[in-house]
């Protein structure tokens, strides 16, 4: 999308959302030049801004707790294996693999986070171990057909995906 069907579309519907502004500074920070059209579309956003008739929806913060207890549960998993072995593992496709098959753990606040952490040890420790040691069992299994692979790439504007090559695995978006 355009800049100028961006503060179109911004100062129709009133408010600009965290995507509209991330595109709008992806634009300008890739683009050698603005034009003239676009210039002018930002200083009508600016000034949609500073008058109010245009508001910037707030960027909602909220993490995975899974993420972290399930990420502690490979590292200490993998360390072990590759201190007595000569295999080298990948905590990130362990760590895909596991979490694809658990459960979410949200929180919007430090509180929040420090109750689902609490709950997922009372409650999904074993299970968390169960996944995270299957997984490790499946990466010992893969055979190494594609060893130049890369991981999936975070730019906007390149919207393939990285399940549209051969090797890759299914992760979680990141939001």
């Amino acid at each position: 999308m355009s800049i100028v069907k961006i503060v179109e579309q911004a100062l129709q519907d009133g408010y600009l959302t965290p995507v509209m502004e991330a595109e709008v500074g992806r634009i300008c920070n890739t683009a050698s030049e603005l034009s003239i059209e676009e210039y002018m579309a930002l200083d009508r956003l600016m000034g949609g801004l500073l008058t109010g008739d245009v508001v910037v929806l707030p960027r909602k913060q909220f993490i995975n707790v899974m993420e972290e207890l399930v990420l502690s549960e490979a590292i200490t998993k993998v360390a072990e294996i590759e201190a007595t072995t000569d295999k080298t593992l990948d905590v990130g496709d362990i760590a895909a693999y596991a979490l694809n098959r658990l459960p979410p753990l949200y929180a919007t606040t430090e509180e929040g986070a420090n109750f689902q952490r609490s709950r997922a040890r009372e409650q999904l420790s074993e299970l968390i171990a169960k996944q995270v040691s299957d997984a490790i069992d499946k990466n010992l299994e893969k055979p190494e057909f594609y060893p130049e692979r890369q991981g999936p790439r975070r730019h906007q504007a390149d919207r393939s995906t990285v399940t549209d090559q051969p090797s890759a695995r299914r992760l979680r978006p990141e939001l």
